[in-house]
């Protein structure tokens, strides 16, 4: 009876106690956001952005303004220069985005598409290069930038499909055997592609060595994600998250990345995952751009395997 008297006081003394807690957000002056890639065998191509405010208002409009013009983006090998031009390209949806790269005045180039003529004649990624990005903007600011397109040391010689161990589904699960040099120290990330779609990285699509450092093992890869769509088949029905379907053409790409590239999807991605949860770790994004920029210029080293699953 004592303690059946006394829980109510209990209870009113923990009411009571809880205190609302009011946290001003200042308000951050924009910063340059940097995604620059170059790949073996294809021309770069920077997209220049302003960064937004955690409760910023979220429009097709409003992002379309967060996109930096006429600026000066120039790349360079340490040996050849090449100064990128500003293109502009509209969705189906009727979404317009600008990006930076090659100059194909007086060539026949679809932004959608690199073309063979253009790969002959104008600046492109190559195995074991060191890449230098700068960026000047109209308001006279400048950055700086370095990544390296390594070697293809770390390999996947055979990609292939089981089927999800339940009756009456179309599900397939897919799998690689990769091959791991014996020196420490190769960083990867992994990009898919379904039928003509285009390539979506993996949720956790970056990895290093140090386990499987000199070996040849086998290990499943999820299907990419669009993290963008909270529309897309995968977002919409979790039970299919990461797996492809019969009659699907599925395309690997395994690059080979340095370990600033390595650095940088490591945080991005985990930060992603953690994303509202109050109990994770806080955790920083750690780019290569200079000048408190934020984002990276990444290089990848690409090699692709191709399976088609029948229906």
């Amino acid at each position: 009876m004592k303690f059946k008297k006394l829980t109510p006081i209990i209870f009113i003394t923990c009411i009571s106690c809880v205190k609302t807690i009011h946290i001003d957000l200042q308000q951050q002056e924009p910063k340059l956001v940097v995604d620059g890639t170059i790949e073996s065998g294809l021309p770069p191509y920077v997209v220049l952005s302003h960064s937004l405010n955690l409760f910023s208002t979220i429009s097709k409009e409003e992002l379309e303004k967060i996109y930096v013009h006429d600026a000066q983006v120039m790349i360079s090998d340490g040996v050849t220069n090449d100064t990128l031009r500003e293109y502009s390209y509209t969705d189906s949806i009727g979404f317009t985005f600008y990006l930076y790269t090659t100059d194909t005045t007086g060539l026949n180039f679809d932004l959608r598409e690199f073309d063979t003529t253009l790969l002959k004649k104008k600046f492109i990624g190559r195995f074991n290069t060191g890449y230098t990005l700068t960026v000047k903007t109209k308001e006279g600011q400048s950055y700086t930038a370095k990544t390296t397109i390594p070697y293809n040391a770390k390999t996947c010689d055979s990609i292939w499909w089981e089927p999800v161990k339940e009756k009456n589904k179309p599900w397939c699960t897919m799998y690689g055997r990769y091959n791991d040099p014996p020196a420490l120290g190769n960083y990867t990330r992994y990009f898919t592609r379904r039928n003509g779609e285009r390539f979506l990285p993996g949720l956790i699509s970056v990895s290093d060595d140090e386990i499987v450092n000199g070996t040849t093992y086998t290990q499943q890869f999820n299907m990419g994600w669009d993290k963008n769509s909270l529309d897309s088949a995968n977002a919409a029905d979790i039970n299919k998250f990461g797996y492809a379907l019969r009659g699907d053409t599925v395309t690997l790409k395994y690059c080979n990345i340095d370990k600033t590239t390595f650095t940088f999807w490591n945080t991005w991605e985990y930060a992603f995952q953690t994303y509202a949860n109050p109990f994770a770790s806080p955790v920083t994004v750690i780019g290569n751009v200079s000048n408190g920029a934020l984002g990276a210029f990444c290089g990848y080293a690409t090699a692709y395997k191709t399976i088609i699953i029948p229906e």
